[in-house]
């Protein structure tokens, strides 16, 4: 016999795909059948004990007020025709203390227009620095004010000419 002749029985045998074909079948049935179940809250879902009413409710505001603060123009740098920083804010406090704060306003807008007149130019022009100096002018207000009075200092306008 020459090599060339390689009897029949020695050949391999191939396997059956039959197997890797019925398992990416029950796969991507499986996948499917998990995916639905849970994108329609069958599985995970809200559950069903609570009525379409209470599902609708919603919680009432809390009883607050805004008090405005009177514009503040800053002037910026040392030159006398330099950039100005014009800034306008609302203070958020409970309904109780706003005749409270109404009553120190002028207090609190000498201690903000205090703090920006220190505040360097550099510092305003970073885009970052209003949340610094948002939770800067808070803390001062809250300080004037008694604790407790002003839940938030809510900046309206913050433009430097």
């Amino acid at each position: 016999m020459s090599e060339s002749e390689v009897p029949e029985e020695d050949a391999p045998k191939k396997k059956s795909k039959l197997p890797l074909v019925i398992g990416l079948m029950l796969m991507l049935a499986l996948g499917g059948g998990g995916f639905f179940a849970v994108y329609s809250g069958m599985i995970l879902g809200p559950s069903d004990n609570m009525s379409a009413e209470e599902e609708m409710q919603v919680d009432p505001l809390p009883e607050i007020a805004f008090v405005p603060i009177a514009p503040i123009v800053v002037s910026l740098g040392k030159e006398p025709a330099g950039r100005y920083l014009h800034f306008t804010a609302q203070l958020e406090v409970a309904k109780t203390h706003e005749s409270d704060l109404l009553l120190i306003l002028p207090r609190v807008l000498d201690v903000l227009n205090g703090y920006l007149r220190a505040v360097e130019v550099g510092e305003l022009e970073d885009p970052t620095a209003l949340v610094r100096l948002r939770a800067q002018m808070l803390r001062r207000v809250q300080m004037v004010a008694g604790e407790g009075r002003v839940r938030d200092l809510l900046v309206t306008e913050f433009v430097i000419n």
